[in-house]
């Protein structure tokens, strides 16, 4: 029953149950970068994992480019003085380098040949930064990241240090896009999705991904190949849903940059319901994840409180499943064994080493094997409140579905852009409403009106017309988007803008 050795870890409770890993601080769309930067690596054989269920990939660090766009602070001071031309290049390339050091790779002279003036330049610079990801974030420059327009746009993040070496950095690419690669590589719709991401995604002749290798000049790839993090599960249906859902909103007629917000949404709901399913199924529960949602209205209503208590109760499912977790070491037939060995304590605490890394080898044993399993899971419990404990708050508000608004405590609220990543991925032309909303329980277990919350109204938990009402705002609120056409009083239909052939 030993698994498989998870290294960078004292022990693993957290990663045997989700894997290696998921982390709080990267959010969904810094789990996109990264994983774009893996697929970027692996263009040519895209979503194939190697034989040992790993990927080895060599990501790119475009110091150049980045330096140029979050590290260069007199720019705009030195655009605006009244110097010459050549006045100003020279002026601001002395500046710049005392910044960079030598980290900018291949010199700064391919950026005069690039732009007719310094103007132009500045101008270049500014255009890119605007629509950075957190550009005007106190977070160091070397882990800001310019929106993915293309292939030259990837990199990974990096740690800059004093005396100017760099270093791959876990702080915002923690992993979680290694998973999300891994996840789709093992998803059934993988041989179709990969060319396609690679096709829509990494067009090298679109104007900004252009102009961002303009400014690179020399691509700078990482100096080592990296290793992708362990996920312990082979297939699950999530994985599937996650691969369709991707490949609907490909599908659609957007522009690519316009279809990366939408992939960056649906990778965070999904991520998150495969964090909680995983989380209930460590902890034995059968019941499917549900998420009451509460459209938001000025009037305060039983929804609202249910809408609370459904978040409450989904953001304890993982740490139930790692006390649980732990404690099911004591059902392996390898802890029956060991219980009756000559020297209880230490054989079972090779069980737990076995399946868990824990206790050290060095560690000496004396312990219960009770107490083992109670010191393990008291351990396990603190470090899981650090990162894994925090990924249902942060990623829920993340990809906008939850929030505090009109509220003091946090409930199931969505707002536009995930009801919008709602309409383009499950409609295909337009679909009845009462349809649209079965279609998004069956898929990502959210809860609405009264057909979806039918169990809460048999219970006498909710009333009828509270789930009725609560439908009915997210109609008004869908028509005020421009996705949804009534026909009538009794018949509404919502509508996908973006479906190939819609008028």
């Amino acid at each position: 029953m030993s698994r498989e050795r998870v290294e960078e870890v004292d022990f693993a409770v957290d990663e045997h149950i989700w894997g290696h890993r998921l982390y709080d601080e990267q959010l969904p769309h810094l789990a996109l970068l990264e994983f774009l930067g893996i697929l970027r690596a692996k263009s040519t054989a895209p979503l194939r994992q190697d034989a040992d269920g790993r990927v080895r990939y060599r990501p790119s660090w475009q110091i150049t480019l980045r330096a140029l766009l979050f590290n260069n602070p007199n720019l705009d001071a030195i655009r605006l003085r009244r110097d010459a031309d050549a006045d100003k290049w020279k002026a601001w390339e002395e500046s710049f380098k005392k910044d960079a050091g030598d980290l900018a790779v291949g010199g700064l002279g391919h950026l005069r040949e690039t732009f007719l003036s310094f103007e132009d330049f500045a101008k270049a610079v500014a255009l890119l930064r605007s629509s950075a990801y957190e550009a005007n974030s106190n977070k160091r420059w070397s882990s800001k990241f310019v929106f993915p327009y293309g292939p030259d746009a990837l990199y990974e993040d990096i740690r800059v240090k004093a005396d100017g070496s760099a270093s791959n950095d876990r702080r915002f690419f923690g992993r979680t896009g290694e998973l999300l690669y891994l996840m789709l590589c093992r998803s059934s719709r993988a041989a179709e999705l990969g060319p396609l991401l690679v096709s829509r995604l990494f067009n090298p002749t679109t104007p900004l991904n252009r102009l961002a290798r303009a400014m690179q000049g020399q691509t700078q790839p990482a100096p080592n190949e990296r290793t992708s993090g362990y996920l312990p599960h082979t297939s699950l249906p999530r994985f599937d849903r996650l691969a369709e859902d991707w490949l609907a909103i490909l599908s659609r007629d957007m522009p690519a940059g316009d279809a990366v917000d939408h992939l960056v949404v649906s990778a965070g709901l999904n991520l998150l319901l495969y964090f909680l399913e995983r989380g209930k199924a460590a902890a034995g529960d059968t019941d499917p994840v549900e998420f009451l949602c509460e459209v938001v209205s000025r009037d305060r209503s039983k929804v609202r409180a249910l809408s609370a208590d459904s978040w409450q109760s989904n953001q304890a499912v993982s740490l139930r499943a790692v006390r649980a977790f732990v404690e099911s070491a004591k059902a392996a037939p390898e802890w029956g064994a060991a219980l009756v060995a000559a020297d209880p304590s230490a054989a079972c605490a090779g069980v737990l080493r076995d399946l868990f890394q824990w206790p050290p080898e060095e560690k000496e044993i004396g312990t219960a094997p009770e107490r083992l399993v109670s010191l393990l899971a008291e351990a396990a419990e603190k470090r899981h409140g650090q990162h894994f404990g925090k990924i249902h708050s942060i990623w829920s508000r993340a990809v906008g579905l939850s929030s505090r608004r009109l509220s003091r405590r946090m409930r199931y609220a969505p707002n536009d852009r995930l009801l919008k990543t709602l309409v383009v991925t499950v409609v295909e032309g337009r679909m009845e409403y009462g349809e649209f909303l079965r279609e998004i329980h069956r898929r990502y277990g959210i809860v609405v009106g009264e057909a979806e919350g039918s169990a809460l109204v048999r219970e006498n938990v909710v009333d009828q017309e509270d789930l009725s009402n609560n439908r009915a705002r997210l109609e008004s609120r869908l028509l005020g988007l421009g996705l949804l056409r009534r026909l009538s009083d009794a018949c509404s239909f919502v509508e996908n803008p973006f479906w190939r052939g819609a008028a």
